[in-house]
């Protein structure tokens, strides 16, 4: 059995991280392709519409056509009208512009550094980032415009096509979602649960055939630290009736017990004694018809798992996981009350206003649009200055490589320059080998399928990766789908391609020296962060009512969550960062992704002792046990806290009472002797205590590695 004090990973060397970075933001998963298929079609029937004809901007209408939010219809409806919103609001500032400036160039100067400014200050203190995001884009695709020596009135026609192009093709979009939901409707909340009954099943197969899967084994986890809360969103969202919401609800809490319970089957790499093979393989059967009656709309029809002639398992936590998915076929049949668990539904998401809360109170707003602004300015004036008007990209770059870390900021600057170089390639050999050959838009429609396809499988990757597929299809749209004729020559690539090094090199000297925080000092930010949550958690339950609490307790483990999540994004983000201090950097990178690890592994075991925490139905302990586990996780907690302190620099006092409190802990279960001990209880108490064990025995190793670590510095 693995034991807290088990080999962590060690540290990748950079090719190494590269490939499994590649491997995991490539691979296949539940819905990946469809969402592709429906990205392309949109994209293409633009595409069609643009060259037929002869729309202006349509490479843009193109692009949008392939970003735009598709995790549900009413979601993708939701970004066009915020699309639209911000357009209006940027063609108004446009032309009020140019009314009031354009026939003087001092004021036009001004007028334009003012809008930068304002457009990068958006980015920062708007609630709505995609908002602010549309409204800046528009603003500097349309100001070059401005700037040409031509009439105003093809000026105010040429800004006219460009929110025309981009708003048909938002409503394409709209109407190809409308009609994939209708042909195949799909319901996201089932989708996610489906998904997560199908890995549990997947992973609980490879341990019964004693072949465990590294790949389910990695996806459990994933699920385990991405929790229920899109699930919860997704049920508050649905529409459904009050009575089946209330019955979702509770699935759906069911559901995420099991994922952290199989979560934390893969830290103890069983082996599976014959004695529970068919009991596992009951399971496996059970698990399996239940996503499917779920996909089919039926009542699952499943007999109850546990019977009184059962054996006691050897295999971990099998029990437990038997029960909740006894618990989940009751509710969906009726026969257990709901909100046995959670609360029937998500809390209202608070209504956001336009700002954020401190847009007007915190300077690192008024920061981040002072730097944004005037590195988007010097692009600005430098092209008009060398009257190349050809490289205006430089602007764009700099909209939308502003990130608030170095490290951050530095991994969009790559992903753009290497997405707009590889679709630019891409361009350009199908110029010079494939394009000639072709004489209809039908040969070009096969060539613009097979790039759009590539483009969108990568566009469909998380957020570390997505952006790279995005200036793919960008790059090869602006110079395929710009002038409707063959490129005979490769200056739209090569302007393209300097205007982008250009932003790249103004962010690089202005924004990213000043005022900015390393991805390094970011990483530890977060770290400590999660580790004064996960002291708080500990400490839940304070409330007595079982609805408040378990609440209390979801909101903290999705901001755990939350904070995982961007540890992880500016651990990549320290390898883009370069200068003096990188050693130092990646030492310390390495480090924290270690004990990020442990801290993780404390983190999953927490969730899954909180059941026992919040005495729920099933997961009753006798009063002394309940005592003792308070004890230890006020200690546990202390702990915790201690370690952050610690790492802040802070003085924090000795916590010799862990070690106690868990000694204490541990005879209390092992001397707990009940008149009529069923074997369910007594597999319940090795579950427990097995636990309890695996949370002091890592945190242990924690305060031993953190503390070595502070005495080599």
């Amino acid at each position: 059995m693995t034991t807290a004090a088990q080999t962590f990973p060690k540290t990748l060397r950079p090719l190494e991280w590269l490939h499994n970075f590649l491997r995991e933001e490539l691979a296949p998963y539940s819905g990946r392709g469809l969402l592709v298929a429906r990205m392309t079609i949109a994209a293409t029937i633009v595409m069609v519409l643009v060259m037929t004809f002869r729309i202006p901007y349509g490479a843009y209408g193109a692009v949008y056509a392939l970003t735009i939010s598709r995790e549900n219809p009413d979601a993708t409806l939701k970004a066009v009208r915020i699309i639209l919103i911000s357009f209006a609001v940027a063609v108004t500032d446009v032309l009020i512009g140019a009314i009031f400036f354009s026939g003087d160039p001092p004021l036009r100067v001004i007028w334009v550094a003012a809008t930068l400014f304002i457009m990068f200050y958006g980015l920062s203190a708007l609630s709505n980032y995609t908002a602010a995001a549309r409204f800046g884009y528009l603003i500097v695709i349309t100001i070059p415009v401005w700037d040409q020596y031509i009439s105003a009135e093809i000026k105010v026609e040429d800004t006219l096509w460009a929110v025309g192009a981009i708003s048909l093709a938002s409503v394409i979009t709209v109407v190809v979602e409308l009609i994939f939901h209708k042909l195949n409707p799909w319901d996201d909340l089932i989708v996610s649960i489906a998904d997560r009954l199908k890995q549990v099943t997947s992973l609980l197969l490879s341990y019964a055939n004693g072949a465990p899967d590294a790949a389910s084994e990695r996806q459990i986890q994933r699920l385990s630290m991405l929790g229920t809360s899109r699930m919860r969103r997704d049920l508050q969202r649905s529409g459904y009736a009050p009575q089946y919401a209330e019955k979702m609800s509770t699935v759906v809490a069911y559901v995420g017990r099991l994922v952290d319970i199989a979560a934390n089957l893969v830290y103890f790499a069983p082996h599976i004694p014959d004695r529970d093979c068919d009991r596992l393989r009951r399971l496996i059967e059970i698990i399996e018809g239940t996503r499917t009656d779920l996909q089919k709309q039926r009542i699952p029809q499943q007999d109850h798992l546990i019977s009184d002639g059962d054996l006691a398992q050897t295999t971990p936590f099998l029990s437990e996981m038997e029960l909740t998915v006894s618990l989940i076929t009751e509710v969906l049949q009726g026969a257990q009350p709901s909100g046995a668990f959670l609360p029937p539904s998500a809390p209202a998401e608070p209504r956001k206003g336009v700002f954020a809360p401190d847009a007007f109170s915190n300077i690192r707003h008024l920061r981040f649009g002072m730097k944004g602004g005037l590195a988007a300015f010097i692009c600005y004036a430098a092209y008009n200055l060398m009257d190349w008007p050809e490289i205006s990209t430089a602007v764009t770059t700099c909209l939308l490589t502003a990130l608030t870390t170095i490290g951050s900021s530095r991994q969009k600057q790559v992903l753009r320059f290497g997405g707009a170089l590889t679709g630019g390639s891409i361009a350009i050999a199908s110029q010079i080998f494939i394009l000639p050959s072709l004489d209809s838009i039908a040969g070009f429609l096969l060539l613009f399928l097979a790039v759009t396809i590539f483009a969108a499988w990568i566009a469909t990757s998380g957020p570390r990766l997505s952006y790279f597929g995005v200036q793919v299809a960008v790059a090869f749209y602006l110079i395929n789908l710009q002038e409707f004729k063959f490129q005979t020559s490769l200056a739209v690539a090569r302007d393209r391609v300097v205007g982008i090094l250009l932003g790249l090199l103004v962010m690089w000297l202005l924004f990213d020296q000043l005022w900015s925080a390393s991805a390094a000092v970011e990483m530890k930010r977060f770290f400590v962060a999660n580790m004064y949550l996960l002291a708080h958690l500990t400490r839940e339950p304070h409330s007595t009512d079982l609805n408040v609490a378990a609440a209390k307790s979801y909101a903290l483990r999705e901001n755990i969550n939350l904070n995982f999540d961007q540890f992880r994004q500016h651990a990549d983000a320290v390898m883009m960062e370069f200068g003096p201090a990188r050693e130092r950097d990646l030492a310390l990178r390495a480090q924290l992704l270690q004990w990020q690890y442990q801290l993780r592994m404390v983190f999953l075991t927490r969730i899954a002792l909180l059941k026992y925490r919040l005495h729920l139905p099933g997961f009753e302990l006798p009063a002394p046990i309940q005592a003792a586990e308070q004890e230890f996780d006020t200690q546990l907690a202390r702990i915790l806290e201690a370690l952050a302190d610690r790492l802040q620099g802070e003085p924090s006092a000795p916590q010799e009472g862990f070690d106690q409190a868990f000694d204490t802990l541990e005879e209390v279960v092992q001397g707990s002797h009940p008149a009529d001990p069923s074997e369910q209880f007594t597999s319940q108490l090795g579950t427990f205590l097995l636990l309890s064990q695996r949370v002091h025995g890592l945190v242990r190793s924690l305060d031993e590695d953190i503390a070595e670590s502070m005495r080599a510095d």
